[in-house]
């Protein structure tokens, strides 16, 4: 390692964004790590994006390649993936290495902590030399960092044991880095003292940790390059960086205040959907009800009968736990209940890849339950845009007596990104289909708006209009059970027609990245935005000018969506799956020449996979 003269020239590159790769054992940390740092650039201005990659273990053994954990988050200005590759690679151990040098850049910087590069840790991650850098044909510049010793000089004296000691190395790191990318040492202090608010003697020991890598750094300043992060022009306000499951949560707050009607969640716990309950449950103070339930269907029956007494009923989940919900989702169908059934997509089928994103459940969404069972499909499409879709979600749900899927997933509902904390003005009052007073007289429980077709809600023990609702096939005008085939058939259609005049009442499709010149649109939903608009770019700037449309409402489709197909001569549909939104388009706009770009990996996009297919497309 060389240690350079405080008086030595630092070099410093400016540059528009920069992702670094925070990868090691489970334990090691790096999800926290990766938070604080990206937090703090967050609060300098910047964009920023992450991907938690988790491994899918449990608790693998520590040092083997089955354990490593990684963080990536790209910093910068117009910032929208965590990149395809990393600028810094920041390696724990010789399992890390190996797992993440494929992510670094030509010409990038690894930092590993050279203490634990030794024979046992080489074994572990199955090198067969003692020279990893090496034998891994890696280029790259290598800073050798004794993380381990700095930080237990770093706390001699404070009498923590040695395992205590080696939990805050992830802390040293952080220090480092903030001095590489002149982040302020002091709001990364300010965060973790909010960390361990309750645990002084822990929060005081993580902060000279802290001061050790910062120093540290200063002191190898001339022997590797320090970085200048680009910042956007931004709006004033407060800003934090958030992750899609609590922008979620927040999202259904907000629905909750603007429809004045008390939100409660029945959920139980899934990966990666469980941080909902997790922050629904913190809001007491706000009037929410959040219950765990003892298994997924009594989670959303629990919502269903919250809806019927009321409150805005929501439930959390991921694949496996939106086939169990189904039956109950078709009561909610049938008893035209307001509720909001959130899934956040994992790779399937089965159990498969529970720490893994995929866009999977798509087709479970729009058809997974028996008879004619139709109900609105929305997708956010970034962590933040999750706050305004689960507002929009409940805002459809309870002015259209309809239950509503937001299908989420694992990259953008356990990732973050910069969020300017929205002004309460900014969303529009929902409006509750309370029964109007000049029919309360002849009122049924069926009896419908004639714009909407929604049947007016009337909450038990509010008003005196008792009703019957229920999974039995009803009288069109009664609301009384039936068998007859023509009052079937005629509620059957009433509901089919109820969820396509929704189209009215939500945005047109949106083009970006759109010319006179284009021929091509590349089509997207949900959470791959990010990669797809850096494509379509990136594309433009190549001279192949081609525009995007991310769809965020699946069913139904926005009203301009056959024009907008309408407009160019090839479609390109890129999504996580083996084409399943292709298939739905396809199904509806037969005419439209409607072509794939799909991956089942249970990783997001690269960037460099959407431009490649594009090209193939169109050679």
């Amino acid at each position: 390692m060389n240690n350079m003269e405080n008086s030595a020239p630092a070099r410093v590159r400016s540059l528009e964004k920069v992702a670094v790769r925070f990868s090691g054992d489970s334990g090691d940390g790096m999800q926290l790590a990766g938070n604080i740092f990206t937090n703090v650039s967050a609060g300098l201005g910047n964009s920023v994006s992450t991907f938690p990659d988790y491994p899918a273990e449990i608790r693998a053994p520590q040092g083997s390649l089955g354990g490593v954990s990684g963080f990536q988050v790209s910093v910068g200005s117009h910032v929208h993936t965590p990149g395809d590759q990393c600028d810094v690679l920041v390696a724990m151990n010789p399992a890390a290495l190996k797992q993440g040098y494929k992510f670094l850049k030509q010409g990038g910087v690894i930092i590993i902590d050279s203490d634990s590069f030794k024979e046992d840790g080489f074994k572990k991650a199955k090198f067969l030399t003692d020279d990893p850098i090496k034998e891994l044909g890696i280029t790259a510049q290598v800073v050798e960092v004794p993380v381990t010793t700095l930080t237990k000089a770093a706390l001699e004296g404070t009498g923590m044991d040695n395992k205590a000691m080696l939990k805050c190395r992830n802390i040293f790191v952080l220090g480092l880095l903030c001095w590489l990318f002149d982040r302020p040492e002091e709001s990364a202090r300010k965060m973790l003292r909010e960390k361990f608010a309750k645990k002084p003697a822990v929060f005081e020991a993580n902060s000279s940790v802290l001061r050790a890598g910062y120093d540290y750094g200063h002191n190898i300043h001339a022997s590797v390059s320090t970085f200048r992060i680009d910042t956007d022009e931004i709006r004033p306000g407060v800003y934090t960086d958030i992750k899609g499951n609590e922008a979620t949560a927040w999202g259904l707050i907000m629905a909750s205040e603007k429809s004045g009607r008390p939100l409660f969640l029945g959920s139980y716990p899934i990966t990666p959907a469980t941080d909902i309950l997790h922050e629904l449950a913190k809001r007491k103070d706000l009037g929410v009800k959040a219950c765990q339930m003892e298994d997924e269907i009594a989670g959303v029956c629990s919502a269903i009968g919250a809806s019927f007494s009321g409150s805005l009923g929501v439930t959390s989940t991921s694949g496996p736990g939106l086939a169990l919900k189904g039956e109950a989702i078709g009561l909610a169908v049938m008893a035209e209940l307001p509720l909001v059934v959130i899934d956040v997509q994992r790779g399937g089928p089965s159990t498969g890849l529970p720490t893994k994103t995929e866009q999977t459940d798509l087709n479970q969404a729009l058809y997974g339950r028996n008879g004619e069972s139709p109900l609105v499909v929305v997708a956010p499409t970034s962590p933040t845009n999750c706050f305004d879709m689960a507002f929009e979600a409940s805002r459809i749900a309870i002015e259209h007596m309809t239950p509503v899927i937001l299908l989420s997933d694992a990259f953008i509902g356990n990732g973050s990104s910069a969020w300017r904390i929205p002004e309460a003005s900014d969303y529009p009052e929902i409006r509750v289909p309370y029964v109007p007073e000049d029919i309360r007289d002849s009122w049924k429980a069926y009896t419908r708006n004639p714009d909407t077709l929604a049947r007016y809600w009337a909450i038990p023990g509010r008003d005196a209009l008792p009703h019957r609702i229920g999974g039995l096939e009803k009288h069109v005008e009664t609301g009384a059970i039936t068998t007859d085939p023509a009052h079937h058939a005629k509620m059957v259609e009433i509901r089919r027609e109820k969820i396509n005049r929704v189209a009215a009442d939500i945005p047109l499709q949106e083009v970006l990245c759109d010319s006179p010149q284009a021929e091509t649109l590349l089509i997207g939903w949900g959470g791959t935005f990010g990669h797809l608009y850096t494509a379509a770019e990136e594309l433009n700037r190549e001279g192949i000018p081609v525009a995007l449309a991310q769809f965020r409402y699946i069913n139904p489709l926005p009203a301009n969506t056959a024009e907008l197909l309408s407009r160019y001569k090839r479609i390109i549909v890129a999504e996580l799956n083996t084409g399943q939104f292709a298939d739905y388009l396809q199904a509806r706009f037969p005419k439209a020449d409607i072509r794939r770009i799909n991956k089942v990996e249970g990783q997001p996009f690269l960037v460099a996979e959407i431009i490649n297919g594009v090209k193939s497309h169109l050679s």
